[in-house]
Protein backbone atom coordinates (compact mmCIF):
# COMPACT_ATOMS: atom_id res chain seq x y z
CA UNK A 1 0.00 0.00 0.00
CA UNK A 2 3.06 2.67 1.00
CA UNK A 3 5.48 1.40 -1.66
CA UNK A 4 4.60 -0.31 -5.56
CA UNK A 5 4.94 -3.94 -5.17
CA UNK A 6 3.72 -6.94 -7.07
CA UNK A 7 -0.04 -6.44 -6.48
CA UNK A 8 0.25 -2.14 -6.50
CA UNK A 9 1.26 -0.28 -9.38
CA UNK A 10 3.92 2.51 -9.24
CA UNK A 11 1.07 5.03 -9.55
CA UNK A 12 -1.20 3.63 -6.86
CA UNK A 13 1.38 3.55 -3.95
CA UNK A 14 0.97 6.11 -1.78
CA UNK A 15 4.77 7.13 -1.77
CA UNK A 16 4.39 8.01 -5.35
CA UNK A 17 1.14 9.46 -4.82
CA UNK A 18 2.59 11.83 -1.95
CA UNK A 19 5.41 12.72 -4.33
CA UNK A 20 2.75 14.01 -6.49
CA UNK A 21 1.70 15.93 -3.89
CA UNK A 22 4.60 17.30 -2.60
CA UNK A 23 5.97 18.21 -6.35
CA UNK A 24 2.45 20.57 -6.17
CA UNK A 25 3.16 22.35 -2.93
CA UNK A 26 5.36 24.73 -4.36
CA UNK A 27 3.22 27.63 -2.05
CA UNK A 28 1.14 26.70 0.90
CA UNK A 29 -2.54 25.14 -0.34
CA UNK A 30 -6.09 24.22 0.80
CA UNK A 31 -6.55 20.50 0.42
CA UNK A 32 -9.15 21.40 -2.02
CA UNK A 33 -6.75 23.33 -4.27
CA UNK A 34 -4.17 20.48 -3.91
CA UNK A 35 -6.51 18.16 -4.90
CA UNK A 36 -7.44 19.74 -8.59
CA UNK A 37 -3.99 20.72 -8.86
CA UNK A 38 -2.59 17.17 -8.51
CA UNK A 39 -5.81 15.71 -10.25
CA UNK A 40 -5.14 17.66 -13.51
CA UNK A 41 -1.54 17.28 -13.59
CA UNK A 42 -2.46 13.50 -13.59
CA UNK A 43 -3.86 14.05 -16.18
CA UNK A 44 -5.44 11.30 -18.70
CA UNK A 45 -2.50 9.02 -19.10
CA UNK A 46 -2.64 7.13 -15.82
CA UNK A 47 -5.20 5.71 -13.75
CA UNK A 48 -7.70 8.02 -12.30
CA UNK A 49 -6.49 9.07 -8.79
CA UNK A 50 -9.60 9.07 -6.07
CA UNK A 51 -10.14 11.32 -3.37
CA UNK A 52 -10.10 8.59 -0.58
CA UNK A 53 -6.66 7.79 -2.10
CA UNK A 54 -5.44 11.12 -2.67
CA UNK A 55 -6.12 11.96 1.48
CA UNK A 56 -4.51 8.77 2.28
CA UNK A 57 -1.57 9.90 0.86
CA UNK A 58 -1.65 13.64 2.48
CA UNK A 59 -2.25 11.27 6.02
CA UNK A 60 0.77 9.76 5.03
CA UNK A 61 2.72 12.78 4.98
CA UNK A 62 1.48 14.07 7.44
CA UNK A 63 2.73 11.18 9.41
CA UNK A 64 6.48 11.16 8.03
CA UNK A 65 6.16 14.85 8.97
CA UNK A 66 6.78 15.66 5.33
CA UNK A 67 4.10 18.47 5.73
CA UNK A 68 2.41 20.17 8.06
CA UNK A 69 -0.92 22.29 8.39
CA UNK A 70 -0.61 26.16 9.14
CA UNK A 71 -4.23 28.08 9.45
CA UNK A 72 -6.24 25.75 7.19
CA UNK A 73 -3.09 25.81 4.06
CA UNK A 74 -1.23 22.55 4.00
CA UNK A 75 2.67 23.92 3.38
CA UNK A 76 6.08 21.23 2.78
CA UNK A 77 7.41 21.20 6.76
CA UNK A 78 10.79 22.44 6.39
CA UNK A 79 13.90 20.11 7.27
CA UNK A 80 16.04 20.45 9.96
Amino acid sequence: MILPGKHLRYDRAMLSVGAEILARLDQPRSVSELWEKVRKARGQNTVPLTFDWFVLSLSFLFAISAVEDLSGLIHVRPRV
